[in-house]
This record gives C-alpha cells, structure tokens and sequence, in this order.
C-alpha cells in the first residue's frame, strides 16, 4: 500500500476560482483535512455536503505557531500509515505553508510520500488587485515569524498571514522599528475574489478597526524617502561609497589604513566617555563615529580591491558561533569564568598546534601602557606566573617605592634610575589592581575626573575671590580643594 498525503491548494479566492481538478478531489474524499475552515471555498462547499477534519481547535493550544504547525504535520503523517489522505490548504500549498514544508522534510523519513496539488497563489491575485508588476522585486514574509532585519525597504513588501488582531499588532510593531508612525501601508483581503478588498491606512492604524481574516495579507510600498532610508545598513554603505567615489570628498579620498589609526583610537575613547557619564545620546552618537572608522576602513579595503565591508562581517559572524559551541553548540558553560576559557582554548586552536613564540604575544604595543601592563600580567598569571594573594604584590609595591625614592639623589643618573623605578611602581600598583579586580585604565580615568571636578570648584573660589591664582597661597588653594571634598565632589 502506497502511503501518501495528496496536498490541494484552496486558492485566494472563493469556489468560482477553484481548478475542476481541485474541486472534484475534494468532493470526492472521505479523508479531507483542512488547516482551517475559514475560507470562502470551505464554506461554499458545505453547502455541498462537503465533510472534513479541520485543524483551527489546534491553534487555541499553543502559544507559538511553530507547535501549532508541528502538532498538525504530525497529525497528518500519523493518519497517513493506515490510508492516504487529502490536505487543503489556502492559496498555493508551496507558498507560505509551513507545515506543508514540515510534511516535505518529514513525509520521506517515514515512507510517506508527499504530493503537491493545484492552487491558485494569492500572490498572483494581490499583484493584480495592488496593479503591481513583481519584475520591480518583491519580498513574501510570514507575519507570524517577522522579524525588522529581514525588511527590504525598497522593494515591494507582502506580508502574509496576518489573520487576526494580536499578528497585525507584532507586524505593526516591527515595521515601526524602520518606518514612521504614519507610512502608509494597505490591507488587501480575499484578493481576486469577489469579496476583495484593499484598504490603505496609516501604520500606526493596522490593528485597529480592521477587519483580519485567513484570507489577509499587508503590503508595504516601496520607500521613497531617503530621510527613512537612513536607518538601512545598505544606505550606509552606499553613503561611504559615494565619499570615497570620483565625485566624492577630497579628504575622504585621501584617507589610508594608516591615517585613520588615530581617529579610531579617538572615537573609542569618546564612546567610553559616553558610557562613564551614562549619557545615551551621546553614545549612539559615538557608536556612529566608531562604526564609521568600520565603514570607512572596509572601503578601502574595496577600493583596493584586498576585501569590503561583507568579508569582515563573515568573518565576525563566523567567529562568533565557532568561539560559542555553548550557545551555537552542544557545549555548555555554566559561567562566564567558563565561557572566556572556552574562548581562549577556542582561539588557540585556530592559531594552529603550533605553540607562539612567546605566552604574551597578542598584546598590542599601540595599546595606552597602563592597559598593556594589565593584559600582559594576565597573560602571565594565566600560567601560574603570579602570588597566590595580595601580601605579597603589596610588598613589592613599598619595595619598588623604596627604590624610586633612594633614586632621588638630585643628579642626573639618579633621575634616569628613579624613571626606571617609577615605571617599575607603576607596574607593581597595576598588579595590585588586578588582584582586587580593579580595572587600572578605569580607576584612574575616575581619579582623572574627580580630579577635573575638584579643580574647577578651586577655579570657581578663586574668582569669586577677586584675586588671581598668584595672589593666593597653596595653603589657601588647598582649603578650597578641602572645601570640594566636603561637597563630595
């Protein structure tokens, strides 16, 4: 006995548009199965005398559509091992039907055989009612699995699927995130049908007061508008072209690897300045600056013609999942602790078997040195090159002291020996940090701005004083500083 689930398309329209083909099936099963009833044919041919199974109770079971569609293509496959069955779908079976593709993956493993009938798309029936020509390019998304980064705005946007009131807000809410409030979008029901209806209203307006069915699907017309535009990656890129283009700008012509260095070292320190003043808009501001160095890097690569923009995202996306099997993977890791070893057993692995040349290779000379010292005692920590507690880091800490002090002897190879020593001070202090996890960079960048606050209060004292810093003592310019620290400043 051949196992089989014969699948029919019910078409976007009602009975008149159905294939004689079709509808002689359905008429003379006795094993029809419906994903829903809730269709113009369906209740046609009731009044036939049609008898079904239909599948809508499922949909009040689950939260998700994905177990909704699952738990339907597992009914059908388990009816099919006693006797084929028909299953009718709306619209065309291969377009926007999940659990036809569920069928099409699982039927073959179980040795049922899967087989595709007529159906009219409703795609064909909207590019009619909408008088739009798909050579302009289209785009066919589920309303049910929507998601703003797979919009292309400038092409033509059809969003099926959206059958109910709670669809039509997520699909509302994920347009908003690239579309103004108001961008005009139209609602397009029972297309080709007798009942069609096309409806434009504002996005802001699409759950409310409108009438959703099986049979509904919204369009997005193409964006026109660059000011919307801006907020497409590929508008980005566009944008960096042109500068570095024929007709471009001048200096971001002239722009190498090489003469960018300093502009991204400085963009990096003005977004950790926006972070430490918890000023948000000042951070995406930043955020820009930074993915513009990206940009503009990436262009010369293209120009050049070494690599663009879409290799150095391949090349994050796939370090990504290869440095997190625990989330990309069957590894686990139970803490962060875990999670950055696994990373740098990961990232040795794909240096190669070959052990370097040195343990702190890979720490950056261009680095600012208080940073460079605290990634190169980690790197030697991580061997068991370091105290096994604070005493003794202390210790070194009032040694290197003691020697930078005995240097201070006034000559001039005194004061070549006490730099040596102060380095070595330095040093110690940055050890003594790492054991209290105090990051170094950031314990004195908040010195630095007490510093600044403290100093400015000084400044404001001194004109309200009338006097000049000069006329004042530093004994007076010390009460002033005492004053600040009062204030907690």
């Amino acid at each position: 006995m051949v196992k089989q689930i014969e699948v029919l398309g019910l078409g976007a329209g009602d009975l008149e548009q159905l294939p004689v083909g079709v509808y002689k099936k359905l008429k003379q099963t006795n094993r029809l199965f419906l994903r829903t009833k809730e269709h113009p044919v369906v209740s046609e041919l009731e009044n036939e005398g049609l008898t079904y199974v239909s599948f809508d109770a499922v949909y009040e079971k689950h939260d998700r559509f994905d177990a909704v569609y699952e738990e339907i293509a597992q009914t059908l496959l388990k009816e099919a091992q006693t006797e084929s069955i028909i299953y009718a779908v709306p619209g065309h079976p291969l377009v926007a039907e999940r659990t036809v593709q569920l069928l099409l993956e699982y039927g073959p493993k179980e040795g049922i055989q899967i087989t595709i009938g007529g159906g009219q798309s409703f795609l064909d029936a909207i590019f009619a009612a909408l008088k739009i020509d798909p050579v302009e390019g289209f785009q066919l998304l589920d309303g049910t699995d929507i998601s703003a980064s797979k919009l292309q705005l400038g092409q033509h946007i059809f969003i099926s699927q959206v059958y109910d009131q709670f669809i039509a807000s997520e699909v509302k809410l994920t347009l908003m995130e690239k579309l103004p409030d108001d961008y005009e979008v139209y609602i397009v029901t029972a297309a080709g049908s007798s009942q069609e209806s096309v409806e434009k209203v504002a996005l802001y307006e699409l759950d409310r007061n409108v009438s959703l069915n099986n049979l509904t699907s919204v369009y997005v017309p193409p964006v026109k508008d660059e000011q919307i535009l801006l907020k497409d990656f590929t508008k980005l890129r566009e944008i960096i072209a042109i500068l570095r283009g024929p007709n471009g700008c001048p200096w971001d012509k002239e722009q190498t690897h090489e003469s960018l260095k300093r502009y991204l070292i400085e963009e990096t320190y003005e977004v950790i300045d926006a972070i430490d003043r918890e000023d948000i808009d000042h951070l995406v501001e930043e955020l820009g600056d930074v993915l513009l160095q990206v940009m503009l890097h990436a262009q010369i690569g293209e120009d050049d013609g070494y690599f663009s923009i879409d290799d150095v995202i391949e090349g994050l996306s796939e370090k990504m999942i290869r440095r997190h099997p625990h989330v990309f993977g069957n590894q686990t890791a139970d803490n962060a602790e875990q999670v950055v070893q696994n990373w740098q057993e990961i990232k040795q692995q794909e240096k190669g078997e070959l052990s370097p040349a040195s343990l702190l290779e890979g720490v950056s000379k261009s680095q600012p040195n208080l940073l460079r010292a605290y990634e190169l005692q980690k790197k030697a920590a991580k061997v068991g090159f370091d105290w096994k507690e604070i005493t003794p880091a202390l210790d070194k800490v009032k040694e290197e002291l003691d020697e930078f002090v005995s240097e201070l002897n006034g000559t001039e190879e005194g004061l070549l020996l006490a730099k040596k020593e102060f380095g070595d001070l330095l040093f110690a202090f940055v050890n003594v940090a790492r054991f209290l996890k105090i990051h170094p960079e950031e314990a004195l960048f908040e010195t630095n701005e007490k510093f600044i606050r403290r100093f400015q209060y000084v400044e404001a004292r001194v004109k309200e004083s009338g006097r000049s810093f000069e006329e004042h003592t530093l004994e007076q310019l010390d009460m002033y500083w005492d004053e600040a620290k009062e204030k907690g400043l």
